[in-house]
């Protein structure tokens, strides 16, 4: 019997938490923002098929899409002699700057371990998304993939056989995202990035990174929001993301309390525990930041359930 696993879009970074802060997205539509996949036991081997909006963006050959590689290399690992049929349902689009490619490898690995029967842990299911999605992105790095398969806001551990822990987020708090339709490499976007970093930039991120975590679990939403800011990869990717930094400019004046870059872009996120201004700012994107027929803005919340069944 077939089923279906959704596994929502997600921020990389955070703005304030290069490679170490991730936050999975839910629309306050109730839409569903993420890939999903679908798995079916059949005799032997593996067989893929993709639909969705942007399948035409992926490779023709099957075996060049990531999601047939998860599927193969389950099988192998768990000594599994059968195999399945699969089909994608491409629903973010690639180099967005939401998690594209964590996205559809969350949810091939989670739908193969739910249908052979949970046989993976979800620590060591969570370093095999890494792995395979940093196949893709250039590096591996879980800022995607932890808060796509886990849900909520993760912060990234990498000890003691923890890869990431929840922490608190702010539920009055609404994200609007904007993707213009633009397409950016994660790999790119990162070499855009100096080798080395001066020691006031490493004490400030090192400063806002525990002070925004701090005011997470004390609740301090004046706090949090004071030091959501990127020292780190802003100052380098703003300038080569077309249109970022009017944008920025512009939520600003309609007094949205923060805006940075989803992941490497050219995505943006903006903040607002106002509804209301949260809806003005969606439109306003759609007017002035989104320059492509594919591009797409929404209002979220956090999606605190994570990768499931649907």
């Amino acid at each position: 019997m077939s089923l279906t696993v959704y596994a929502p879009a997600s921020m990389g970074n955070v703005s304030v938490g290069f490679d170490l802060l991730g936050a999975a997205l839910a629309p306050i539509d109730g839409s569903l923002l993420g890939d999903r996949v679908s798995v079916d036991h059949q005799e032997s081997g593996v067989e893929l098929s993709v639909s969705g909006k942007w399948a035409d963006k992926l490779p023709s050959d099957p075996k060049q899409n990531i999601v047939y590689q998860c599927a193969e290399f389950f099988l192998k690992a768990q000594g599994i002699k059968s195999g399945v049929s699969l089909v994608l349902e491409k629903n973010l689009p690639v180099g967005s700057g939401l998690g594209s490619s964590a996205s559809s490898v969350v949810a091939a690995f989670a739908a193969m371990n739910e249908c052979f029967g949970l046989p993976c842990e979800p620590q060591a299911l969570l370093e095999l998304m890494g792995e395979f999605e940093g196949k893709i992105s250039g590096a591996v790095h879980y800022d995607n993939v932890a808060p796509c398969y886990l849900g909520g806001m993760q912060l990234m551990l990498e000890q003691h056989g923890r890869i990431s822990e929840s922490i608190p987020a702010f539920d009055d708090w609404y994200w609007v995202v904007a993707y213009s339709g633009v397409s950016l490499s994660t790999a790119r976007m990162r070499q855009l990035m100096p080798q080395q970093y001066d020691k006031r930039t490493c004490i400030d991120f090192g400063r806002n990174l525990a002070t925004f975590v701090h005011a997470c679990y004390k609740q301090d939403a004046q706090l949090a929001l004071s030091v959501l800011k990127d020292v780190l990869a802003e100052p380098y990717r703003a300038p080569a993301i077309p249109g970022f930094e009017v944008a920025r400019a512009g939520l600003n004046e309609l007094g949205m309390d923060v805006t940075g870059i989803s992941g490497s872009g050219p995505t943006l996120f903006s903040v607002t525990r106002d509804k209301q201004l949260a809806e003005q700012a969606a439109v306003w994107l759609a007017e002035h930041y989104v320059c492509e027929a594919d591009g797409f803005v929404h209002v979220c919340q956090l999606d605190q359930q994570g990768t499931r069944r649907v």
